[in-house]
């Protein structure tokens, strides 16, 4: 992988952009993602962080047994327990297995969080990146908050784990904190203060909290790192990481500039845009860089004009580039048959059991019978709803509402459980509340709406349209969703959906506690 001209990318969707507040993935989802980034081409991806919970560890396990080319990284902290559950869940990975350890090294993180001294850090550093080299020739070491260490001490700490055997070194600008010109360099005297770095391959991991990533990102690249850690849709803790597919898109838009190239299949971009989006919820702004829905519309009348004449009076790449092509991801129908929809399944990378793909199946039927056609987007709902690790213990079967300005908003619904199927009613300030609360009544669990989102997943009258919510069951936040032509249905299928999810948090945490 160390070759001068080329840049190696580290996704981390599926470790810090799921640490992104309201985007937690479930295990079909992260596999689902794990093979649109094969597909992408992505160097390596960091699969989570085994130790953090059994949840992460049989994720992280799962990715690097269905993955068959990129390397997969699983994270740790200097300690050693978080070390054996990475070597234990990257198992399945084989050659491919990398070990990312991490520890902090700035004065606030040694004074407030560490509470410990310089020497203190360096002996651990070592230590940790020995431990895991018993078990694995791939490690990488981060100094987290790297950005905000002093230089001496960074480079100490730096010759020091290389010697250890680190091959990797990355430096986090963790909190955002840096500017292109600053962290610029900061490589720079590392490559002068740390001679070894010649040995190892240097990445980087920025935050984008002043909105920098990307730029500091490319800074880092011009002064010779050669590995860069992104997220596709730029999700990531608070206001996210170097967003996966606008870095791909600037080294090779001005490959004349960098002089550097990544092997990102690009035109795999957006499909893998819309697919993240849509299984976490999280939407993408419309004026996002080359995934958004603006990023190629043209409004103003000069523009237009030039657009006509020659795309490239305006455009700098073409939309094809990142797989944007209109008009092609109109399907399927309410006649197309099982093999047919399997088969399509496929073509989406998609791979479900013969159970699960009668369960989908039986409800792409029904949908296609409320709609004229079915959308991809559509399809990746309809997984989303349908397969789960999280079992169902309520599902709602039927709902209706009454609601207007002159009337008071009343909701009647009905849930199964276990076989048995209860009737209530509710009112509230408006049907959507009506709904939770009937579903409230029903079931006996009361919780705290948090945020609530609503977005049309496809296009037309008859698009699905999906809710995002956060509600909180005493101290556990559950993120969850739902979609439905009917918007107060795909709310109430959110909130049912959270309290499955409460559930299952719920006995794990007492297995656990066992």
């Amino acid at each position: 992988m160390k070759k001068k001209d080329h840049v190696i990318i580290f996704d981390t969707t599926l470790r810090d952009g799921e640490q992104c507040p309201g985007a937690s993935m479930g295990l079909h989802e992260k596999l689902q993602v794990a093979r649109q980034l094969e597909r992408l081409n992505v160097d390596i991806i960091e699969a989570g962080f085994p130790a953090a919970s059994p949840g992460d560890f049989e994720a992280v396990s799962r990715v690097a047994a269905v993955t068959k080319k990129c390397r997969i990284a699983g994270l740790a902290r200097c300690v050693k327990s978080d070390i054996d559950a990475c070597v234990a869940a990257l198992k399945p990975a084989g050659r491919r297995a990398r070990i990312h350890v991490f520890l902090a090294t700035s004065a606030i993180h040694r004074q407030f969080k560490l509470k410990k001294a310089k020497d203190e850090i360096v002996r651990q550093a070592v230590e940790h990146v020995k431990y895991a080299r018993q078990f694995c020739k791939d490690v990488q070491f981060s100094p987290e908050d790297a950005s905000r260490t002093e230089p001496e001490f960074l480079a100490e700490v730096v010759r020091a784990v290389i010697a250890a055997g680190a091959t990797t070194i990355n430096i986090p600008d963790t909190v955002g904190f840096t500017v292109p010109n600053e962290f610029r360099k900061l490589l720079n005297y590392l490559h002068e203060h740390v001679p070894e770095l010649k040995d190892v391959t240097v990445h980087v991991h920025c935050h984008d909290d002043l909105g920098l990533a990307v730029a500091n990102s490319l800074a880092a690249i011009e002064s010779g790192a050669r590995g860069v850690e992104c997220t596709i849709n730029g999700l990531g803790e608070r206001a996210g990481n170097c967003s996966l597919e606008e870095i791909a898109m600037a080294l090779k838009v001005r490959g004349d500039h960098y002089g550097v190239q990544t092997q990102i299949n690009t035109q795999e971009l957006y499909p893998t845009s819309r697919l993240v989006s849509q299984l976490t919820g999280m939407l993408v702004q419309r004026n996002k860089a080359i995934v958004g829905a603006n990023a190629f519309a043209h409004e103003s009348g000069i523009h237009q004009d030039g657009i006509l004449k020659n795309r490239e009076t305006y455009e700098i790449m073409r939309p094809e580039d990142v797989g944007v092509v209109t008009g092609t991801d109109l399907v399927l129908g309410k006649h197309s048959g099982r093999a047919g929809f399997a088969a399509h399944l496929r073509r989406m990378g998609i791979r479900v059991d013969s159970k699960q793909l009668q369960t989908v199946y039986d409800a792409f039927i029904a949908l296609a019978d409320k709609k004229k056609v079915v959308y991809d987007d559509d399809i990746i709902e309809l997984l989303r709803e349908h397969v789960s690790e999280i079992p169902k213990v309520y599902a709602i079967r039927r709902l209706q509402v009454s609601a207007g300005n002159q009337t008071i908003p009343t909701a009647t619904v009905q849930i199964e459980k276990s076989g048995e199927i209860t009737q209530d009613s509710a009112t509230g300030v408006g049907p959507v509340e009506a709904a939770f609360k009937a579903i409230e009544r029903i079931t006996g669990i009361r919780g705290s709406l948090v945020s609530f989102g609503m977005q049309a997943v496809t296009h037309g009258e008859d698009a699905l349209g999906e809710a995002s919510i956060q509600v909180r069951f005493g101290k556990d936040l559950v993120a969850a969703k739902g979609s439905d032509i009917d918007i107060v249905m795909a709310a109430a299928k959110a909130y049912v959906s959270a309290m499955n999810r409460h559930l299952f948090n719920r006995t794990e945490s007492a297995k656990e506690e066992g």
